[in-house]
């Protein structure tokens, strides 16, 4: 399992990248992604996400979280394994000013909301959406699992 993690600039309160690499193979690992899948996770500006949603989305305002699947079709066509042996799922963005904001919001630490936004991002590289009812309940539901399987390192360092 490789996880690549950048935080693109200091953050006051931000995980270090132990922390969010923690996090993430925890994820990965519960929903039986295997050994050998390879992910990026960015942690970054609010500036810098907005423009990517406004490029990328064509939605000219500030986000939470993105997710960058590596094929254009989400990830959903089954392609042959690539001759490193990865699976590429793609790469998560992170708005670190916006999941001040929300946990300001929510009443609950940022490394709570930081934890959720990248089980949300790494969820949409594994079949979860969120753009229906059901799909939308389902995805909140293993949001809701995973969060509690990652509670003990929510207050590490």
């Amino acid at each position: 399992m490789e996880i690549s993690i950048l935080i693109e600039g200091k953050f006051a309160g931000c995980p270090d990248k132990k922390w969010f690499q923690k996090i993430a193979e925890k994820v990965l690992t519960a929903q039986g992604a295997g050994d050998d899948v390879e992910l990026g996770l960015v942690i970054t500006t609010q500036e810098k996400v907005r423009e990517l949603n406004r490029t990328y989305r064509g939605k000219d305002k500030p986000t939470d979280v993105l997710a960058f699947y590596l094929t254009s079709d989400g990830g959903k066509a089954d392609f042959p394994t690539p001759p490193d042996g990865a699976r590429h799922l793609g790469d998560v963005v992170i708005s670190y000013p916006q999941a001040v904001i929300q946990a300001n919001e929510q009443g609950h630490p940022v490394k709570r909301e930081l934890a959720i936004l990248t089980i949300h991002g790494i969820l949409h590289f594994l079949g979860y959406d969120h753009e229906k009812p059901e799909a939308r309940r389902r995805m909140r539901s293993r949001e809701a699992l995973l969060l509690k399987s990652v509670d003990g390192e929510l207050d590490e360092c």
